[in-house]
């Protein structure tokens, strides 16, 4: 058992899923593509913008040779499956430098990793842009795709190769792995990377101000939340309030409402909302 630091945290993922042995091998898992590269480009954009909102890449690699993109994301946000399809297609309209020709030179594969889980509770989603017959065939057109993975979602059922790679991640996620569950020589390497040992003074802080961002965040969330049911609570009082005006006291209406008195006659004299 060795203690790591957790691919939770974008500076860590990013640490270990940039080198370009690695990066090739999860690809390799994920696709089936073999791609030839030597280098792993952090924080990509696309200058000029191609889209009002520009879209930035987490890891970004190019095999000019195959003709294929490969961007992996990771992120968890309320509208992730909308922003990804949003910053794949962005990496498609980059490549359309004519009127006459819309056939991008590259295939496009985003990867998203979803290390805090998703609503659908799958361990792997795809986005398939392939158009088919109705028979379930593919026409070889447009062979686009957007793979999403969520780790905290594996299970035995999960098919190789993806099944090693998911329980990787998601075993570094409590900070301690056992590295002898692994034969793959790529997740080895991760887990050296990743040690605490190796962790720089200058990753801690970013992994600190990343937890100190999602504590905020979430706080944020859990307030707005509450607002938003007293909010509610609070108009279906007035609703009633008002349903009963005809027939009720305004006293008897503030005792049976919760509201208060002086509430309730603002609600009469239609001062009130």
């Amino acid at each position: 058992m060795i203690e790591v630091a957790s691919l939770h945290y974008d500076v860590i993922f990013k640490k270990a899923f940039s080198k370009p042995t690695i990066f090739i091998a999860f690809v390799k898992a994920m696709t089936g593509i073999t791609l030839e590269i030597n280098k792993v480009e952090t924080e990509k954009y696309f200058l000029p913008a191609v889209v009002k909102v520009n879209s930035h890449f987490d890891l970004f690699a190019e095999d000019k040779k195959n003709r294929i993109i490969v961007d992996i994301q990771h992120k968890r946000l309320p509208d992730h499956y909308d922003q990804f399809l949003h910053y794949h297609c962005a990496a498609l309209l980059e490549q359309v430098t004519s009127a006459y020709d819309y056939k991008p030179r590259m295939q496009v594969f985003t990867i998203v990793v979803l290390t805090s889980g998703d609503k659908h509770k799958t361990d792997i989603a795809i986005t398939d842009f392939e158009p088919k017959k109705l028979n379930g065939n593919g026409l070889g057109e447009t062979k686009h795709k957007i793979i999403y993975i969520c780790p905290k979602y594996v299970s035995d059922k999960t098919p190789e190769p993806y099944q090693q790679w998911l329980k990787a991640i998601n075993d570094s996620l409590d900070e301690q792995v056992d590295e002898t569950n692994y034969q793959n020589q790529q997740i080895k390497e991760i887990f050296s990377l990743i040690k605490k040992d190796n962790t720089t003074p200058t990753e801690y802080a970013r992994m600190k101000d990343e937890y100190s961002n999602e504590q905020y965040d979430k706080e944020n969330k859990e307030k707005a939340k509450k607002e938003g049911i007293k909010e509610g609570e609070q108009k279906e009082k007035i609703e009633i309030a008002r349903s009963l005006l005809d027939i009720l006291e305004v006293d008897v209406i503030a005792l049976k409402t919760g509201l208060t008195v002086i509430e309730v006659q603002k609600i009469k004299t239609r001062d009130y909302s």
